[in-house]
């Protein structure tokens, strides 16, 4: 075998073990040797689960042998983010004061994985409160983008986004409320999508409460991942039904009717008057090109608005951050935390509670815009960061920081804010760094987006091999 074991992707793992070419312990010995060369520096995975890793990979291994019926991801190592519940292990969420939060249970995801058969070999670092662009903790500390030590990982899934580049295993979960999972996919040169909220179960047994509607409603669990390919596949899994979310919808995947050939593809890179980087404009350019090689009909639109979406984003749910949020932020957060949650809520009126009233009404109207648009083009190539991945700490020194860092990311709010789904899958580099581009597609239809995602990786290649090739 030309590759080692933990530069597989998960398809070819899963296939690997199911054929007996290779073992589930020598994969998560492969992933856990790696782990332990590099993670020291990265900071990446926070709780190492490699010795029980083993011993699970060990048991499934038998299990192939006895002939037993295998899951979808027997014998694959993946990592959970830190701030969802896996039974028996702390979810600290960034916060010291959290370090000792057992889980009584797994969170729904966690069980759809494990049902499949993934091992899960650590968790993974994320801001305080996951309320970061960035991911840095005075629990654990920083993450560092295994590209470049001063660039930002992403956040709030940095930790997932720096395992994934680094190798650490194929699959990594994530959630996205503003960004987490594009964020961090774009900074390290990785693929996911955020899926249509309702698709995949979400709940946290530990939580002692209930989450703003408005939290719950436009946020979302997923997968980064190095590979198109894997995302899918993780996707699917992860969607499997859980009766502790009322809110999950029993949408099939795939086998959805044929659509009329060729697809649609409307093309923007409108900026709204923010600065946008002419590489990014350039990069949008490059990857219409490929989809339209690929057989897409791709054409210039003009979408319904997305910096007003990215507006509502801070102005509504800044109501409930600083309702829900920020008390545990100031109870229990870093002078860090605090202060950039309070630049949150200075860059943007925040709604009171008769103005949040409006923006839910007002929210469905945005979202039936974008329906009706998107019934004719079912997919929308846009930016997802307007400028180049920032340095780690952008957000941390200034009011106008922060505002720069958001600015430049109203296409990942702003689609966020309608909850519909979009991936990110990369381009290649600007200024040295990992760039991607964002696929905004109708609801339920990841299928969509991900086919087109698999056609420019396909010209681009899996970037994480160039950071690799570094190391030789």
């Amino acid at each position: 075998m030309s590759d080692e074991l933990w530069q597989l992707s998960a398809c070819d793992v899963a296939q690997g073990i199911r054929e007996q070419r290779f073992t589930s312990e020598a994969v998560v010995a492969s992933v856990t040797e790696r782990m332990a060369a590099h993670n020291p520096r990265l900071n990446a995975i926070v709780l190492n689960l490699g010795d029980e890793a083993l011993m699970q990979a060990r048991a499934a291994d038998a299990s192939v042998k006895a002939g037993a019926p295998l899951g979808a991801l027997h014998g694959v190592p993946v990592t959970i983010k830190s701030n969802i519940d896996v039974k028996g292990q702390p979810t600290p969420n960034g916060l010291p004061a959290f370090a000792d939060l057992i889980a009584q249970d797994d969170s729904p995801v966690v069980s759809n994985l494990k049902n499949a058969g993934a091992i899960i070999v650590g968790r993974t670092n994320t801001p305080e409160l996951s309320m970061r662009l960035t991911t840095d903790n005075p629990l654990y500390g920083r993450t560092l983008n295994p590209w470049d030590d001063n660039a930002s990982p992403g956040g709030s899934s940095g930790g997932a986004s720096s395992a994934a580049a680094a190798g650490f295993g194929p699959i990594h979960h994530g959630n996205d409320i503003g960004g987490s999972l594009r964020c961090p996919a774009f900074n390290c040169g990785l693929s996911t999508v955020k899926p249509t909220f309702g698709r995949v179960p979400a709940y946290l047994p530990s939580a002692p409460a209930e989450r703003g509607m408005l939290a719950q409603l436009i946020s979302v669990q997923g997968a980064i991942c190095r590979e198109v390919r894997d995302v899918r596949l993780a996707l699917k899994v992860m969607a499997g039904h859980d009766a502790r979310d009322p809110f999950w919808m029993p949408v099939p995947f795939d086998n959805w009717p044929s659509e009329p050939s060729p697809i649609r593809v409307g093309v923007t890179a409108e900026s709204y008057g923010h600065p946008i980087h002419p590489q990014i404009s350039q990069a949008i350019d490059q990857a219409a090109g490929y989809l339209s090689d690929a057989g897409y009909a791709v054409e210039p639109v003009t979408t319904p608005s997305v910096d007003d979406a990215a507006k509502a984003w801070f102005t509504f749910l800044g109501a409930e951050l600083e309702a829900f949020l920020m008390p545990l932020a100031r109870e229990h957060g870093s002078a860090t935390i605090q202060q950039i949650l309070e630049w949150y809520f200075q860059m943007g009126e925040t709604a009171d509670a008769a103005a949040y009233r409006e923006g839910i009404k007002e929210r469905t109207a945005m979202t039936r815009q974008w329906d009706v648009f998107l019934e004719r083009t079912p997919l929308v190539l846009t930016p997802y960061f307007l400028q180049p991945t920032p340095e780690w700490d952008c957000d941390a020194k200034s009011l106008q920081g922060t505002r720069d860092v958001f600015n430049a990311a109203i296409y990942s709010t702003g689609i966020n804010w309608v909850s519909l789904p979009a991936g990110v899958t990369p381009i290649g580099l600007i200024e040295g760094l990992p760039a991607g581009v964002q696929l905004i597609g109708r609801r339920y239809r990841e299928d969509m987006i991900l086919d087109a995602m698999a056609a420019i990786e396909a010209r681009v290649g899996v970037l994480a091999r160039e950071l690799w090739a570094r190391e030789r």
